[in-house]
């Protein structure tokens, strides 16, 4: 979501929560890209504000649910009437349990995976249809297919992201049970709370693998998690590497500093290297 958009975008949520009998003094933004997420206080409720459609997000709001319903180490949605998901003009709003970090400390290795694990328990449950991973390597080789959508390509660097999405994207494709998957386990989607390990934001939940998952943790995660295929863990992470690199290029990318990432990211996959281990 743009800068000038967010105004607008606040006094939505706050409009909503108050509709909804929520107190609501000020308000705090966690995070801003193509989804806007805002604490609301002192109500301690947060705000998920997007312009993407509405049923996506109720698609993502009925995922977690599901999960949170089965256990799963996830962040509620706000227990409410329905509905949970709610349209103000092209905005769409969902509502969901704030989780106050305990600790600034990277989640270690060992805990990181029996969450993923554990979340992963929990996904096999889950009844809402998903796609399967691959339509999200189809996605940017369809960016990396028109240079109008993604004009600061350099000629070579495109040939390199093609070329890598095309190698790797059959390894994710019937070689490994599949599942429901997060889809994007990163560390930024995953809180230490009171409670332990938790992850959020279920907006790209797919099919496939459970190493596709496990690629977008740190490299140490792989070696705690129960019966990964290391090997195709690490196919799996260049994979998620080009497709990271590529959404940064997209003309349309609203990723904080994410043009300066899309060249540090352009150059590791050309090294070889893993900007992500840790």
């Amino acid at each position: 979501m743009t800068p000038p958009d967010r105004p607008r975008a606040l006094a939505a949520a706050r409009q909503l929560a108050e509709e909804l009998g929520l107190e609501v003094d000020h308000l705090e933004i966690l995070h801003a890209s193509n989804t806007l997420t805002v604490l609301l206080q002192p109500c301690a409720v947060v705000a998920r504000i997007g312009t993407g459609p509405l049923e996506a997000a109720r698609v993502e709001v009925g995922i977690a649910d599901q999960l949170a319903r089965t256990g799963a180490p996830v962040v509620p949605v706000l227990p409410r009437e329905d509905p949970q998901v709610h349209r103000r003009g092209d905005l769409v709003i969902s509502l969901w349990a704030y989780r106050k970090p305990v600790s600034t400390r990277a989640v270690p290795a060992a805990e990181y995976a029996d969450a993923l694990h554990r979340l992963h328990a929990g996904m096999r449950l889950v009844t809402q249809p998903t796609p399967h991973a691959s339509d999200r390597v189809d996605a940017a080789l369809g960016l990396l297919a028109d240079p109008a959508r993604t004009p600061d390509l350099a000629p070579a660097d495109r040939q390199l992201l093609v070329h890598t999405l095309r190698a790797l994207r059959p390894g994710i494709v019937g070689t490994a049970a599949e599942q429901i998957l997060h889809g994007e386990p990163h560390p930024g989607n995953i809180l230490a709370t009171e409670t332990g390990p938790e992850f959020l934001d279920f907006e790209t939940c797919c099919r496939g693998p459970v190493e596709f998952d496990i690629a977008h943790a740190p490299s140490a995660v792989a070696q705690h998690y129960p019966g990964a295929d290391a090997e195709l863990v690490a196919r799996c992470r260049r994979l998620m590497l080009a497709m990271v690199t590529t959404w940064r290029f997209d003309r349309g990318d609203e990723f904080p500093d994410g043009r300066r990432l899309g060249a540090q990211w352009l150059e590791d996959l050309r090294r070889g290297r893993d900007p992500f281990a840790g």
